[in-house]
């Protein structure tokens, strides 16, 4: 039923985009079959995801075989002198090794081995499918939402001092190597996860069967439910709406540069000087800038990886902890977000892990309440955005504590009770068995 939904689904956003005469999820997931695909971390990062499915020896099998794939097609591409400026030469080895593995599972295999297989190959597909629909969904939003709300937006942002533009100076000031050193981390963010869920998923092999809620399923809740949030609340950030656009990064970003979008700005504010108060409206922009700030995926994964990191060793968890406040220092630094879009992204995570945990194990009152409580305060913020953003930057005093107010009620009601009851379903764990106590010895008959 869920691959039948998940199909549906491509099939209806591939029929969208042509309407619009873009290239769709599936269109673009079959191109890197051959052609250079855009993220090869995002494809060897899902086949990692596949192969906890597989023994040791199958695993060295199957990354001998990707990375062969691909040393063969470089050495076509530069005899042929292909261009592959627009993504990387690398990639195609571990799609061709996925798609492989699911034509192995339905020919050679039968029963539960051939299922656990064809969840595993699901498991690193959905990675990079989720990243080509996310793609698709930023497209249909710029193209279907010609005004933005940036000016109501970046008014209620008053009440939090403005941290956009103070962040924004900092990374401007660190030069290429701070730029960069973010920028990395920012787009990386899906490799992180997968390492998480490594860690998660590690006894996948041993047990031959998938636990009951991961880090990839609240990845791939919070990519479907999120755009849908961009269509009803369409911004596109900072650096866009008040200042150059991605023209200020264009001297020390190592990628290639997008479109120029200053004419379409309401100013050149962006990072030095906050928009001062007025009567907000929306404005039109650009029909290629995505409209995705509202609320912030990028804080909400973050946070994702932050609370699923929580369970692992000491590394894991400081790991966790970098990516999320090197995510937050990027999200306000680039000036892809403002500081309310941060506080909507982590009460919408709680509140979609909140209510993916407790279909798990199981619905009760307190549970309920939680996730109820979550979407409501989730909804209000956005009210407040849209029809009290003059309000609350002349009474800062009063909306930004309770802003810090309302995402902090959110993270201890889950803290309250999402964890005691993880806690008290957790297996036990069974005490290493101790040695027969030995008779003493008795002394030798004289």
């Amino acid at each position: 039923m869920a691959g039948v939904v998940a199909l549906g689904f491509l099939v209806a956003l591939e029929i969208a985009a042509r309407r619009y005469g873009l290239p769709g999820p599936i269109t673009s997931q079959a191109r890197e079959v051959v052609f250079a695909p855009r993220s090869g971390f995002l494809l060897y990062a899902g086949m990692a995801l596949m192969m906890v499915v597989l023994t040791w020896r199958q695993r060295f099998v199957a990354v001998g075989a990707a990375i062969g794939v691909d040393l063969v097609l470089l050495v076509v591409r530069w005899a042929v002198d292909a261009d592959v400026a627009d993504g990387h030469p690398f990639g195609n080895g571990a799609l061709w090794v996925m798609l492989g593995c699911a034509v192995i599972a339905v020919t050679r295999r039968t029963g539960r081995e051939r299922v656990l297989l064809l969840k595993g190959v699901g498991l690193g597909l959905v990675l990079v499918t989720g990243r080509k629909t996310g793609d698709t969904w930023l497209l249909i939003t710029s193209k279907t939402r010609p005004m933005v709300l940036d000016q109501y937006v970046a008014t209620a942002d008053h009440a939090l001092g403005n941290p956009s533009w103070l962040a924004g100076r900092l990374v401007t000031a660190t030069g290429p190597i701070g730029f960069n050193f973010l920028d990395i981390v920012y787009g990386q963010l899906a490799v992180a996860a997968v390492v998480v869920a490594l860690y998660q998923l590690r006894h996948v092999a041993v047990e031959r069967r998938f636990p009951g809620h991961h880090l990839v399923r609240t990845f791939l809740v919070i990519g479907l439910l999120g755009p849908a949030i961009y269509m009803i609340f369409p911004v596109v950030g900072p650096v866009f709406a008040y200042g150059t656009g991605a023209e200020h990064w264009a001297a020390v970003s190592m990628w290639s540069p997008t479109p120029p979008s200053e004419q379409w700005a309401v100013a050149d504010l962006w990072p030095q000087t906050p928009p001062p108060v007025g009567v907000p409206h929306p404005v039109p922009f650009d029909a290629i800038t995505p409209r995705n700030c509202m609320p912030s995926l990028h804080t909400a994964w973050a946070t994702a990886i932050f609370i699923h990191s929580r369970k692992g060793p000491r590394t894991l968890r400081y790991a966790g902890t970098f990516w999320l406040v090197a995510t937050l220092c990027a999200t306000l630094g680039f000036g892809y977000h403002y500081g309310v879009d941060l506080i909507a992204g982590v009460v919408f995570t709680l509140t979609v892990e909140a209510a993916l945990r407790l279909f798990d194990h199981g619905w009760d009152r307190a549970g309920t309440r939680l996730v109820v409580s979550g979407a409501a305060v989730f909804a209000t913020l956005l009210v407040s955005y849209r029809y009290l953003p003059v309000e609350m930057a002349t009474y800062p005093w009063v909306f930004g504590p309770l802003l810090l107010l309302a995402m902090a009620a959110v993270v201890y009601g889950y803290a309250g009770t999402i964890a005691p009851r993880e806690a008290s379903t957790a297996p036990a764990r069974q005490p290493k068995p101790q040695p027969d106590p030995q008779p003493d010895p008795q002394p030798e008959p004289a």
